[in-house]
């Protein structure tokens, strides 16, 4: 119970939900990508009845053919040096997806590193942001029980557990 780091696919997730990262539609990925294509085209389909998607916001539908119940779709920002608001706009999409997971009865829920990678927040930064939310929220969750962050990076990972790592020594 708690959060864990793990090294691996996201889609391949069992969580109960799986959060998918887009910019401004949850179609923005295309069909052909990997969740589309795991998921099947009912994904697509639902994708396209729920419009556009704030920053921070966060919508969900069925995992349709994936392992997990749901796809939590949110719009993360990208990383502009910190001062654009960003670091509060990542937070309220971890707080987001982890209450509409709570909402939807979700014991388990796994998330992509949010705005790391192409998004450019900094590793070590957007992990920082993620466990706090994540620590916090779990502390009031009638629900949620476990979150996973899961990436095929090893960087990313390696930042992800040394900031859980550092939050756990705070808090003991």
């Amino acid at each position: 119970m708690g959060i864990s780091i793990i090294k691996g696919e996201l889609i391949q997730s069992s969580a109960d939900a799986i959060v998918h990262i887009i910019s401004h539609s949850p179609l923005s990925g295309g069909a052909d990508s990997k969740l589309y294509q795991a998921a099947g085209p009912e994904l697509y389909q639902a994708c396209t009845t729920l419009g556009v998607c704030m920053t921070g916001e966060a919508k969900i539908t069925s995992g349709y053919r994936l392992p997990a119940k749901y796809v939590i779709h949110t719009h993360a920002p990208i990383w502009l040096g910190g001062n654009h608001n960003e670091g509060k706009l990542i937070e309220a999409c971890y707080r987001n997806c982890l209450t509409l997971a709570e909402k939807n009865g979700c014991t388990s829920i796994a998330f992509p590193p949010i705005s790391t990678g192409s998004y450019r927040c900094p590793a070590g930064k957007a992990a920082d942001i993620a466990i706090g939310v994540i620590e916090e929220f779990l502390k009031s969750s009638r629900c949620v029980k476990e979150v996973f962050i899961i990436s095929s990076e090893d960087s990313i990972c390696s930042a992800f557990s040394d900031s859980l790592e550092a939050h756990r020594k705070q808090t003991h």
